[in-house]
């Protein structure tokens, strides 16, 4: 992005989807039990997988573990919190992770859970090291969270977008600002000026104008979550990661333990990347790419661009990036995977 000829500048979307998003509501069942299970036996493999909709909600992948979890009582927990009815089959469909992936990635081996690809990005847009369109989003959807809960004719789903226009990188000026709430359809007057001055102040707090607002655009969203629409584990990796601003690898996040690089790699990228805005002060923004092989503990290529530029990669970094350095380094054993899978995993 940058200014064009003619001084035009570039126009880009970003967006993100609420916490009771159908997808969203799958991303947080999966990493639910996958805590659940972690907590009981910090050595469970798991790659779980949630599908809901239409009064069902299929669990399905694969778990090792000496764990008992109550898989339906960890469902229904984060159904309640994200203002769902319970009033779902759940239906549990988990096997055994392959002993062929168990060969690779046992406690001796402490290899990659897969092959693939991950990216990292931070930029000194703002003091989160991350796009101001991303940021602004992120606090709106926490907001709309915390406002449905006291207000009960706001309901749990929806999504935001920005169309922002752009100078160099930089977001100068809102477009359009997309709002899709669910609500009670009862006093819309009035509940699309709440959420309207909820969007306004947090954009007139990074000095940015809106010149345009659009609120539930078709006009009415009444019927929403499961009942409207089906929702599926990772299916929101581009929201997950930085919402457009950079690439994003294969796989997904949710569900999976710390032995799966989708997850554990694409916080690591992450981590280099800030470290690297935190280490050069000249530099502006930082993507990086690592990618690794089912069974091999480190991996196979790091790539990085500095502004643009690719920049020389020391050998060091290829043993920090290690599965088991990862884990230890980036503290991951000690998190809360679930509170990722809310809001967008990358915030701070």
């Amino acid at each position: 992005m940058g200014l064009k000829e003619g001084g035009e500048m570039e126009i880009f979307s970003n967006e993100i989807v609420f916490r009771g998003h159908p997808d969203k509501v799958c991303d947080q069942i999966s990493d639910a039990l996958l805590d659940a299970y972690l907590k009981l036996d910090p050595k469970a493999r798991c790659a779980i997988e949630v599908m809901g909709g239409k009064g069902k909600i299929f669990i399905s992948g694969e778990v090792t573990s000496k764990a008992n979890v109550k898989v339906k009582k960890v469902v229904q927990r984060v159904l309640r919190d994200v203002g769902y009815s319970t009033h779902f089959k759940i239906v549990n469909n988990l096997g055994k992770q392959s002993p062929d992936i168990a060969l690779g990635t046992n406690d001796l081996v402490q290899g990659a859970g897969d092959n693939g690809m991950m990216f990292g990005y931070a930029t000194k847009e703002t003091k989160e090291f991350l796009p101001k369109a991303m940021v602004i989003l992120q606090k709106f959807s926490m907001a709309y969270d915390e406002l449905r809960q006291k207000d009960q004719r706001f309901l749990s789903d929806g999504k935001a977008q920005i169309t922002g226009f752009y100078d160099h990188n930089q977001l100068v000026k809102i477009k359009t600002f997309t709002i899709c709430y669910q609500n009670t359809e009862k006093e819309r007057d009035l509940t699309d000026a709440i959420i309207k001055k909820m969007a306004l102040d947090l954009c007139q707090s990074y000095d940015l104008e809106v010149e345009e607002f659009l609120i539930n655009p078709t006009g009415r969203f009444f019927l929403g979550g499961f009942d409207a629409d089906t929702g599926l584990t990772g299916r929101k990796i581009v929201v997950d990661s930085y919402e457009g601003f950079a690439p994003v690898g294969g796989g997904a996040f949710s569900g999976k333990d710390l032995t799966k690089v989708d997850r554990t790699g694409a916080y690591k990228a992450r981590d280099i990347a800030k470290k690297y805005l935190i280490d050069h002060p000249n530099a502006n923004n930082c993507l990086v790419q690592l990618s690794y092989a089912i069974g091999l503990s480190k991996p196979l290529a790091i790539f990085l661009k500095v502004d643009g530029r690719p920049v020389e990669v020391p050998n060091s970094l290829y043993e920090e990036c290690s599965l088991a350095n990862m884990c230890h380094d980036l503290k991951l054993k000690e998190e809360i995977l679930e509170k990722r899978a809310q809001f967008g995993h990358f915030r701070d």
